[in-house]
Protein backbone atom coordinates (compact mmCIF):
# COMPACT_ATOMS: atom_id res chain seq x y z
CA UNK A 1 0.00 0.00 0.00
CA UNK A 2 2.71 2.86 0.73
CA UNK A 3 4.55 1.65 -2.57
CA UNK A 4 1.39 2.30 -4.20
CA UNK A 5 0.80 5.66 -2.36
CA UNK A 6 4.38 6.84 -2.87
CA UNK A 7 3.94 5.86 -6.93
CA UNK A 8 1.15 8.34 -7.15
CA UNK A 9 3.34 10.94 -5.60
CA UNK A 10 6.09 10.24 -7.36
CA UNK A 11 3.66 10.60 -10.81
CA UNK A 12 1.54 13.73 -9.38
CA UNK A 13 4.86 15.31 -8.56
CA UNK A 14 6.84 15.00 -11.71
CA UNK A 15 4.43 15.96 -13.95
CA UNK A 16 1.25 16.36 -12.02
CA UNK A 17 -0.73 14.71 -15.35
CA UNK A 18 -3.37 11.92 -15.42
CA UNK A 19 -1.65 10.54 -18.66
CA UNK A 20 1.57 9.79 -16.30
CA UNK A 21 -0.29 8.10 -13.27
CA UNK A 22 -1.96 6.02 -16.02
CA UNK A 23 0.90 5.30 -17.79
CA UNK A 24 2.78 3.50 -14.64
CA UNK A 25 -0.21 1.03 -14.32
CA UNK A 26 0.76 -0.75 -17.34
CA UNK A 27 3.78 -2.51 -17.54
CA UNK A 28 7.16 -0.81 -19.16
CA UNK A 29 6.72 -0.84 -22.78
CA UNK A 30 9.65 -1.95 -24.59
CA UNK A 31 8.98 -2.98 -28.16
CA UNK A 32 9.28 -1.01 -30.99
CA UNK A 33 4.56 -1.45 -31.62
CA UNK A 34 3.83 -1.53 -27.70
CA UNK A 35 2.75 2.67 -27.66
CA UNK A 36 0.46 1.92 -30.66
CA UNK A 37 -1.33 -0.67 -28.58
CA UNK A 38 -1.39 1.40 -25.94
CA UNK A 39 -2.72 3.83 -27.25
CA UNK A 40 -5.68 1.66 -28.61
CA UNK A 41 -5.90 0.26 -25.04
CA UNK A 42 -6.35 4.11 -23.23
CA UNK A 43 -8.62 4.97 -26.38
CA UNK A 44 -11.18 2.36 -25.41
CA UNK A 45 -10.64 2.93 -22.10
CA UNK A 46 -11.63 6.31 -22.28
CA UNK A 47 -14.34 6.22 -24.47
CA UNK A 48 -15.72 3.04 -22.81
CA UNK A 49 -15.33 4.84 -19.31
CA UNK A 50 -16.94 8.34 -19.60
CA UNK A 51 -19.47 6.27 -21.56
CA UNK A 52 -20.35 4.57 -18.51
CA UNK A 53 -20.06 7.18 -16.20
CA UNK A 54 -22.78 9.37 -18.17
CA UNK A 55 -24.81 6.23 -18.86
CA UNK A 56 -24.72 5.65 -14.83
CA UNK A 57 -25.31 9.12 -13.80
CA UNK A 58 -28.31 9.42 -16.45
CA UNK A 59 -29.87 6.18 -14.65
CA UNK A 60 -29.14 7.41 -11.04
CA UNK A 61 -30.91 10.54 -11.86
CA UNK A 62 -33.93 8.84 -13.63
CA UNK A 63 -34.13 6.67 -10.54
CA UNK A 64 -34.41 9.90 -8.01
CA UNK A 65 -36.35 12.21 -10.52
CA UNK A 66 -38.83 9.79 -11.85
CA UNK A 67 -39.41 7.30 -8.55
CA UNK A 68 -42.58 5.98 -7.54
CA UNK A 69 -44.68 8.84 -6.13
CA UNK A 70 -48.42 8.57 -4.62
CA UNK A 71 -50.70 9.52 -7.17
CA UNK A 72 -48.35 9.52 -10.03
CA UNK A 73 -48.84 6.74 -12.84
CA UNK A 74 -46.04 5.03 -14.92
CA UNK A 75 -45.64 5.94 -18.89
CA UNK A 76 -45.07 3.24 -21.26
CA UNK A 77 -43.24 4.23 -24.28
CA UNK A 78 -43.53 1.67 -27.15
CA UNK A 79 -41.78 4.43 -29.61
CA UNK A 80 -44.13 5.24 -31.80
CA UNK A 81 -43.47 9.30 -32.27
CA UNK A 82 -39.78 10.50 -33.51
CA UNK A 83 -39.03 11.94 -30.14
CA UNK A 84 -38.93 8.80 -27.92
CA UNK A 85 -37.96 7.28 -31.20
CA UNK A 86 -35.03 9.61 -30.80
CA UNK A 87 -33.80 8.25 -27.20
CA UNK A 88 -33.05 4.90 -28.85
CA UNK A 89 -31.71 5.78 -32.29
CA UNK A 90 -29.23 9.09 -31.10
CA UNK A 91 -27.53 6.75 -28.40
CA UNK A 92 -27.21 3.83 -30.61
CA UNK A 93 -25.91 6.64 -33.42
CA UNK A 94 -23.23 7.62 -30.92
CA UNK A 95 -22.14 4.26 -29.80
CA UNK A 96 -21.71 3.28 -33.20
CA UNK A 97 -19.70 6.27 -34.29
CA UNK A 98 -17.44 5.43 -31.07
CA UNK A 99 -17.39 1.77 -32.33
CA UNK A 100 -16.10 2.70 -35.58
CA UNK A 101 -13.38 5.27 -34.38
CA UNK A 102 -12.28 2.35 -32.37
CA UNK A 103 -12.48 0.27 -35.38
CA UNK A 104 -10.40 2.38 -37.36
CA UNK A 105 -7.56 3.18 -34.78
CA UNK A 106 -6.91 -0.54 -34.25
CA UNK A 107 -6.99 -1.58 -37.81
CA UNK A 108 -3.52 0.13 -38.17
CA UNK A 109 -2.24 -1.44 -35.35
CA UNK A 110 -3.19 -4.44 -36.32
CA UNK A 111 -2.06 -4.41 -40.04
CA UNK A 112 1.31 -3.29 -38.38
CA UNK A 113 1.61 -6.44 -36.14
CA UNK A 114 -0.12 -9.12 -37.26
CA UNK A 115 0.67 -7.80 -40.84
CA UNK A 116 4.00 -8.70 -43.06
CA UNK A 117 6.84 -8.89 -39.95
CA UNK A 118 9.56 -6.71 -40.99
CA UNK A 119 12.88 -9.36 -42.17
CA UNK A 120 14.98 -10.56 -39.78
CA UNK A 121 18.08 -13.10 -39.62
CA UNK A 122 16.82 -14.07 -36.23
CA UNK A 123 14.22 -16.78 -35.58
CA UNK A 124 13.18 -18.82 -32.77
CA UNK A 125 11.27 -21.58 -32.81
CA UNK A 126 9.11 -21.66 -29.52
CA UNK A 127 7.80 -25.08 -28.02
CA UNK A 128 4.88 -24.28 -25.74
CA UNK A 129 4.37 -27.80 -23.83
CA UNK A 130 2.62 -28.97 -20.37
CA UNK A 131 4.59 -26.88 -18.25
CA UNK A 132 7.80 -25.14 -19.63
CA UNK A 133 8.86 -23.47 -22.84
CA UNK A 134 11.61 -24.43 -24.76
CA UNK A 135 13.74 -21.85 -27.37
CA UNK A 136 14.98 -23.74 -30.33
CA UNK A 137 17.59 -21.40 -32.36
CA UNK A 138 18.57 -22.66 -35.95
CA UNK A 139 22.34 -23.41 -36.38
CA UNK A 140 25.02 -22.05 -39.51
CA UNK A 141 22.30 -23.85 -41.83
CA UNK A 142 19.84 -21.69 -40.77
CA UNK A 143 17.09 -24.83 -40.64
CA UNK A 144 15.48 -25.93 -37.44
CA UNK A 145 15.92 -30.16 -36.97
CA UNK A 146 19.56 -30.24 -37.68
CA UNK A 147 22.53 -31.41 -35.96
CA UNK A 148 23.69 -27.92 -34.48
CA UNK A 149 20.49 -26.58 -33.40
CA UNK A 150 20.57 -24.83 -29.96
CA UNK A 151 18.10 -25.60 -27.42
CA UNK A 152 17.17 -23.45 -24.14
CA UNK A 153 14.39 -23.90 -21.48
CA UNK A 154 12.55 -21.51 -20.69
CA UNK A 155 15.44 -18.09 -21.27
CA UNK A 156 14.79 -17.10 -24.47
CA UNK A 157 17.77 -15.02 -25.43
CA UNK A 158 17.57 -11.80 -27.75
CA UNK A 159 19.49 -9.16 -28.85
CA UNK A 160 18.36 -5.40 -28.36
CA UNK A 161 17.39 -3.05 -31.54
CA UNK A 162 16.20 -6.12 -33.68
CA UNK A 163 13.82 -8.25 -35.39
CA UNK A 164 13.42 -11.58 -33.66
CA UNK A 165 10.88 -13.64 -35.29
CA UNK A 166 9.02 -16.57 -33.62
CA UNK A 167 7.53 -19.99 -34.63
CA UNK A 168 5.10 -21.17 -32.25
CA UNK A 169 4.08 -24.72 -31.51
CA UNK A 170 2.36 -26.95 -29.28
CA UNK A 171 2.71 -30.80 -28.60
CA UNK A 172 0.08 -31.25 -26.26
CA UNK A 173 -2.85 -28.68 -25.74
CA UNK A 174 -3.49 -24.62 -26.29
CA UNK A 175 -1.25 -22.38 -24.57
CA UNK A 176 -0.95 -18.89 -25.02
CA UNK A 177 2.67 -17.03 -25.34
CA UNK A 178 2.29 -13.78 -23.07
CA UNK A 179 5.05 -11.04 -22.53
CA UNK A 180 3.31 -8.06 -21.07
CA UNK A 181 6.86 -5.85 -21.55
CA UNK A 182 6.19 -6.54 -25.28
CA UNK A 183 2.61 -6.68 -25.86
CA UNK A 184 2.64 -9.73 -27.39
CA UNK A 185 0.70 -12.02 -26.66
CA UNK A 186 -0.15 -14.70 -29.41
CA UNK A 187 -2.20 -18.32 -28.89
CA UNK A 188 -0.50 -21.67 -29.95
CA UNK A 189 -2.20 -24.45 -31.09
CA UNK A 190 -1.53 -27.80 -31.34
CA UNK A 191 -0.75 -28.88 -35.03
CA UNK A 192 -0.23 -25.53 -36.05
CA UNK A 193 3.28 -23.32 -36.48
CA UNK A 194 1.83 -19.65 -35.88
CA UNK A 195 4.26 -16.70 -36.15
CA UNK A 196 4.90 -13.38 -34.68
CA UNK A 197 7.81 -10.83 -34.24
CA UNK A 198 8.87 -8.19 -32.17
CA UNK A 199 11.56 -5.65 -31.42
CA UNK A 200 12.82 -4.70 -27.89
CA UNK A 201 13.94 -1.66 -27.44
CA UNK A 202 15.54 -1.83 -23.90
CA UNK A 203 17.82 -4.23 -22.69
CA UNK A 204 16.54 -6.37 -19.59
CA UNK A 205 14.66 -9.61 -18.77
CA UNK A 206 11.16 -9.81 -18.93
CA UNK A 207 8.70 -12.57 -17.97
CA UNK A 208 6.86 -14.49 -19.91
CA UNK A 209 3.58 -16.02 -19.02
CA UNK A 210 1.27 -18.70 -20.24
CA UNK A 211 -1.94 -16.88 -20.40
CA UNK A 212 -4.43 -19.66 -21.49
CA UNK A 213 -5.25 -22.66 -18.33
CA UNK A 214 -3.56 -25.48 -19.46
CA UNK A 215 -3.20 -27.86 -17.35
CA UNK A 216 -2.74 -28.23 -13.44
CA UNK A 217 0.64 -26.86 -13.49
CA UNK A 218 -0.11 -23.46 -15.10
CA UNK A 219 0.80 -21.60 -12.29
CA UNK A 220 3.85 -22.87 -13.09
CA UNK A 221 4.85 -22.19 -16.79
CA UNK A 222 6.85 -19.00 -16.72
CA UNK A 223 10.06 -18.19 -18.58
CA UNK A 224 12.18 -15.01 -19.65
CA UNK A 225 13.45 -13.39 -22.20
CA UNK A 226 16.46 -11.64 -21.71
CA UNK A 227 16.88 -8.89 -23.90
CA UNK A 228 20.77 -8.04 -24.19
CA UNK A 229 23.01 -5.59 -25.74
CA UNK A 230 24.84 -6.36 -28.65
CA UNK A 231 28.06 -7.53 -27.09
CA UNK A 232 26.67 -9.03 -24.40
CA UNK A 233 23.90 -11.48 -26.86
CA UNK A 234 27.10 -11.95 -28.89
CA UNK A 235 29.27 -13.11 -25.83
CA UNK A 236 26.25 -15.37 -24.91
CA UNK A 237 26.09 -16.97 -28.59
CA UNK A 238 30.07 -17.64 -28.20
CA UNK A 239 29.36 -19.31 -24.46
CA UNK A 240 26.62 -21.40 -25.44
CA UNK A 241 26.36 -21.95 -29.06
CA UNK A 242 28.66 -24.47 -31.06
CA UNK A 243 31.78 -22.58 -32.19
CA UNK A 244 30.75 -22.65 -36.11
CA UNK A 245 27.25 -21.82 -35.36
CA UNK A 246 28.16 -19.17 -32.92
CA UNK A 247 30.37 -17.44 -35.39
CA UNK A 248 27.38 -17.38 -38.00
CA UNK A 249 24.73 -16.41 -35.24
CA UNK A 250 26.72 -13.45 -34.32
CA UNK A 251 27.20 -12.11 -37.94
CA UNK A 252 23.52 -12.38 -38.39
CA UNK A 253 22.74 -10.40 -34.95
CA UNK A 254 24.71 -7.44 -36.98
CA UNK A 255 23.21 -7.30 -39.82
Amino acid sequence: MARRVRLWRTCLNNRGTAATVLDHLLPINVSTFGGDIDHVFWLIFWIVGLWFIAAECILLYSVMRHRRKAGAVAAFWRGDTPRQLAWVLIPAFVVLCLDLGIDYAGASVWERVKGNAPASNIVVRVTAKQFNWIFTYPGPDNKFGTADDVTSENDMHVPVGKVVHLELESPDVIHSFFVPNLRLKQDVVPGRTIRAWFEATKAGTYEIACSELCGFGHYSMQGNVIVQNQAAYAAWVRETWPRSTAASSSASSKN
